[in-house]
């Protein structure tokens, strides 16, 4: 009974983090509460909910998809997203896709999928998902062209042609 308790425990701890659930940050210092709180005010007047934290301002999206964006986001999906996301609306470890380009702008999309860390940490409907799934999204590093051809995916998905 001890063995099969230790075994589980050492299972989960594993899945956990595997899927980002052993990416805590550490206690914060001194130092870096002095470098959040003197940015602070200026970053919550700038902050725009719509577009989430990042890099990306304005993605141009045209009205039919790009079948060649497709195809590699479709990559990036099977080897990186598809673990813990599934098309449907059905949740598996993280939310399910059906949909998201339709509640969100591609600008928090990619934003959230390269700054994945910080959008945790800062917008939310980030926060809301994580309260719900209850793992932290672990950053997959993707390129700016691995987002965009994630976000052309997702709209696929969801029914743009």
């Amino acid at each position: 009974m001890k063995k099969l308790l230790v075994m589980s425990t050492l299972a989960a701890s594993i899945f956990m983090y595997a899927c980002g659930g052993g990416e805590q940050k550490p206690a914060s210092t001194s130092e870096s509460n002095t470098s959040e709180s003197s940015g602070a005010a200026s970053e919550s007047s700038s902050y725009d909910p719509e577009r989430g934290k990042g890099k990306f301002t304005n993605v141009e999206i045209a009205d039919k998809l790009d079948p060649a964006m497709v195809t590699a986001g479709e990559r990036v999906y099977n080897v990186k997203c598809s673990g813990c996301h599934k098309l449907t609306d059905e949740k598996l470890v993280g939310p399910g896709w059906k949909g998201v380009s339709q509640r969100h702008k591609p600008e928090w999309i990619m934003n959230f999928v390269t700054n994945t860390d910080e959008m945790i940490d800062k917008d939310p409907k980030a926060q809301a998902q994580l309260e719900l799934c209850m793992v932290r999204m672990p950053n997959q590093n993707l390129s700016d062209e691995a987002a965009r051809g994630i976000y052309e995916y997702m709209r696929k998905n969801d029914g743009v042609k």
